[in-house]
């Protein structure tokens, strides 16, 4: 069935993506970028399952990283436009990793990262059916290793992050470990309520500006050190 964003379409039930699950609870979507086609296997029925988890009140967290959100699909559209080639690149609460795949299909040198371990194995298997060299790490943002082990970062990616105010402090003192110099932060957000807050917190260290995308409620915000 077409989603509400042009170019992403949905289609059948697909056979285990590598994950420990039914191959009956796995789907492909098919993605078309400037940069080439990609082929994302994600569970099937994740935004039931979020629903029904009552977005974590109970204590579980939800399967978030399993539904292919519309900022992911903006943001690696956006990635798809850009020159990154050579570039190194990292993503944060990657989910799927549909920007990280869009950037390595453009020629970058990328690390996607998540704290969900399936969020991992998905991203790993869309990477190797797709024909895309990614690498893959858990990263908490409250015990950031991976991340601030590569930095500094030409680029670093994020899509639908700011949606719970409880782990953007944590996300807030990591960003300006991650960039120097001509590095970026490109944060795709559906208008969540705790964007402005935390955009206005990050102005402390860098500039920001930000796009529209062809979704009209997806912008990407664009975060550059202020000491460049």
């Amino acid at each position: 069935m077409p989603s509400a964003t042009s170019g992403f379409t949905l289609y059948g039930d697909a056979p285990g993506a590598g994950a420990d699950a039914d191959p009956h609870d796995v789907g492909h979507s098919v993605v078309e970028l400037p940069t080439g086609r990609i082929e994302l296997a994600h569970p099937l029925d994740a935004l039931d399952r979020i629903y029904r988890l009552n977005f974590g009140k109970d204590g579980t967290e939800p399967p978030y990283w399993a539904q292919p959100w519309p900022s992911g699909i903006e943001l690696a559209s956006v990635v798809a436009r850009r020159d990154v080639g050579g570039a190194r690149v990292l993503e944060l609460g990657c989910g799927l990793a549909l920007p990280s795949l869009a950037a390595a299909q453009g020629g970058a040198r990328v690390l996607a990262t998540d704290h969900a371990p399936g969020a991992l194995v998905f991203a790993a298997h869309n990477a190797e059916r797709n024909g895309i060299r990614l690498e893959v790490a858990r990263c908490d943002w409250s015990d950031p290793w991976s991340a601030v082990a590569g930095a500094p970062w030409d680029l670093v990616l994020a899509a639908d992050v700011l949606y719970d105010h409880g782990s953007l402090v944590a996300l807030a003192d990591l960003l300006p470990q991650l960039v120097r110099g001509t590095g970026e932060v490109w944060i795709a957000d559906q208008d969540r309520p705790p964007a402005r807050e935390f955009l206005d917190a990050c102005r402390q260290w860098a500039t920001v500006s930000t796009i529209d995308t062809a979704h009209p409620e997806v912008r990407v915000h664009r975060l550059r050190r202020r000491d460049c």
